[in-house]
This record gives C-alpha cells, structure tokens and sequence, in this order.
C-alpha cells in the first residue's frame, strides 16, 4: 500500500485525509470563559451554575461571570465567587476577556457588536426567530457558533433539548390547569382525578420528547390523553414508554379537526429538528374550539404549530382567539429559571470540558461530532445546509473545512 504525506494531509489508496497534529489555541489548555447576563426580555436562565463553574476551574479553566448574571436564577454573585470565577463588570469587559462565551438566548444586537474575531459562541439559535442578518454577521466576525437545537450525540439524540423539552412538556399542563380554571376565562375544569367526573380531554400535537412529557404530566393528573403525530414511529414509541395509557392516532386532517373539537386542551409540540416548525392546526380547527378551551404551542422558537398562535410573554401570557385562550411563549423553560439553568449546566459543562481539553476549537470539532454537528457557523462560512435552504444562502461542510484548515 503506498502512503505519502503533503503538507500534513495522508494519501492512501488515493484518498486524502487529514493528518491532524496539535494546533494550541489557548495557553496550557486553559480556556477563558465568559457567562454573560441574559439582556433579551423576561430570559432569567443563565448558561452555567455556580456547581459547573467549580468543575470548570478545577479542570484549570478561566471563567469570567458577569455580575448579576445568576440572580434571576436564584443565583448570586457570591456563589460564583465562592465557586473561583472572576466576576466582570460589564458585558463589554466579559466579552473582552473571553475565548467562549456560553449563554442561552441567541444574541441580541448589541452582543453581536461585544462579540470579538474569532471568538467562540455556544447559545441557543432559535430558529422561528432567527435571521440572515444574524448569520452573516457571525460569518463577518469569523465566529464559531455552536447552537444548541443541533448539538447531536453519536446515538442520535440532541440532549440539550432533551432537557428543555423534558421542561417543556411537563409546564406546559401546569400551565394548562392554570387557564382551564373560571378565574382565567376557562371553562372551569380540572383535569382530571375526581371521582364521578369525567376527566378533561388533553390532544397533544407531536409524540417527541416534549410530547412525551406532556402526556406524563397530564396523565399525572388524570387527563384523558390523545396524543397525535405525522409519523407512526414516534406513536408507537410514546405508546410504548406510557404503557399505552395514552391513545394515538395518526394527525390526518379529517380525524386532526375531529379530536382538535372535543378537546378541552390542546398542546402543540410537533417539530422537526432543524428547521421551522410544519403548520398542522388551522385557524378554522381553532374556531371549532369550545370556548374557554385552552392552545399552548411549544413550538414559537421553531416558528409555531398552530396558525393562530402568536408570541406571548410571561408578563401577558395569552390572548383569546375565537373563544379560545391562547398561551405562545417562546421561551417556557424560563418560568423555571433554576431547575432549567442546573439541566442545561449539567449538559453543557461536559462539551465546555472538552473543548478546554482540546487546547482548540479546531481540536474539538475535528474529535467531538456532537460539537461538529451543533455548529452552524465556521469562522466565515455557514454549515447547516437546512440553515442555507432558510435564508437562500451558500455553505460549505464542516468537516472539509477543519480539514482544510480554513
């Protein structure tokens, strides 16, 4: 067999490969890294805790915390200190100093002005929101961006949203019970769990992980639960993990408007990983509602399941549309602003240890596919084709381009 080597790259049996050697980005492996304080409105997650922040620095890290960056999570300064991280003064200080930067709303337009050349982003993208000015102005800052919704692990599952959709699912029927009740215009129901009374009906729209929990919670309370979905394997699944305590049927239009009228709440959590969110229920479904029935879409950051369905925000949570109360908040997991920062501490803190170890971005990607799927954007080249198909514009793949080292 012949091998040869050109410039680091292997020929053999005439296929070129990378012949990776260790390119030090950061001095003795210790990353600097930057949690900033959530500036988008009613976000009160912060990216890592006080306990990763530890990990972090026991693994020889900097991390730099803006003040006041945990509070809203119950979090204080004092913690962190305690923890060893440096706190910054200001946004513009923190992004400064840092290498990384971990947050978890998308960056707002005056952090897409602190974000320094080259540096690293690792944040949620939300792609019902997202923009091609977002895009290109990464792309001219020679960004890394790492989203969260396309970290992907080798057995197939995305487990940061695993854990905010887990979140999801299971607020979204305590949010239910909420607006069934008189004093919120609903049609004075409980769910379920009272002897004599039929239980309410919850139609959930997608059997996923946020589905799934949904269906856990509502079956909690005794709901009489119909979950639907487009495909047949995710049926037969959630049927499967539920001990078939829920029912399914498959989301046609006839038999979808059927079960969208006799519910008394309806859960919209039907998406696809990676791009908008298909517009299943119709306006027309809607208005066959009874009145005073309850919409939750989950799906806002995706771009919304329910033609109906709007943004909403904590401080004005729903709207009454053909009778029917309205509940779209784009970022639920937030109302649980601690337990939801500890889930995605967990997650994250182990891919910030990696790239640490790494001693470069670079490194990370080329030995860690969950991080080289989550990327959408390689210094100046976009790399999520579905991202490119979105906003008509070109990409490139990632791999080629480590290899390349572009």
């Amino acid at each position: 067999m012949e091998i040869s080597s050109i410039h680091g790259f292997t020929i053999e049996q005439g296929v070129l490969t990378l012949e990776k050697t260790a390119q030090k980005q950061w001095n003795e492996n210790q990353l600097k890294i930057g949690i900033p304080k959530e500036t988008a409105a009613e976000e009160q997650r912060v990216a890592v805790t006080p306990e990763g922040v530890e990990t972090l620095i026991n693994a020889g890290h900097a991390v730099f915390v803006e003040k006041g960056a945990g509070e809203a999570a119950r979090f204080g300064d004092d913690l962190y200190l305690l923890a060893g991280a440096q706190l910054a003064n200001s946004a513009a200080d923190l992004y400064a100093q840092a290498q990384l930067i971990a947050k978890m709303f998308p960056p707002t337009g005056e952090e897409l002005r602190l974000l320094q050349d080259r540096q690293i982003l690792i944040s949620a993208l939300h792609l019902g929101s997202a923009t091609a000015g977002l895009i290109q102005q990464l792309m001219t800052q020679r960004i890394t961006a790492i989203g969260f919704e396309f970290i992907r692990d080798p057995d197939g599952t995305f487990p940061i949203v695993r854990m905010m959709h887990e979140i999801t699912g299971a607020l979204s029927i305590q949010l239910a019970t909420r607006f069934l009740e008189s004093t919120s215009a609903g049609r004075g129901l409980i769910l379920g769990g009272i002897s004599g009374i039929p239980p309410a009906t919850v139609v959930i729209l997608g059997s996923g992980i946020i589905g799934e929990w949904a269906a856990r919670t509502a079956l909690g309370y005794g709901a009489n639960v119909l979950v639907l979905d487009t495909e047949l394997g995710p049926l037969r699944q959630i049927e499967h993990f539920l001990s078939r305590n829920v029912t399914t049927a498959m989301a046609n239009p006839q038999y979808l408007r059927r079960a969208i009228r006799s519910a008394d709440v309806v859960i919209g959590a039907k998406m696809k990983h990676g791009q908008r969110s298909p517009v299943l229920i119709t306006e027309e479904m809607v208005a066959e509602m009874r009145p005073g029935s309850v919409v939750i879409d989950l799906m806002m950051d995706q771009g919304g399941c329910i033609e109906t369905s709007r943004p909403t925000t904590f401080s004005h949570p729903t709207f009454i549309q053909h009778g029917v109360i309205h509940c779209c908040i784009p970022n639920l997991p937030s109302a649980v602003a601690r337990t939801s920062s500890i889930a995605l501490s967990n997650v994250l803190v182990p891919y910030l240890l990696e790239i640490g170890e790494q001693g470069s971005i670079n490194n990370a990607l080329w030995y860690n596919a969950s991080l080289r799927n989550g990327t959408y954007v390689y210094r100046s080249h976009l790399t999520k084709k579905s991202l490119a198909t979105m906003f008509n514009m070109p990409h490139r793949d990632i791999e080629l381009l480590i290899a390349s080292g572009i």
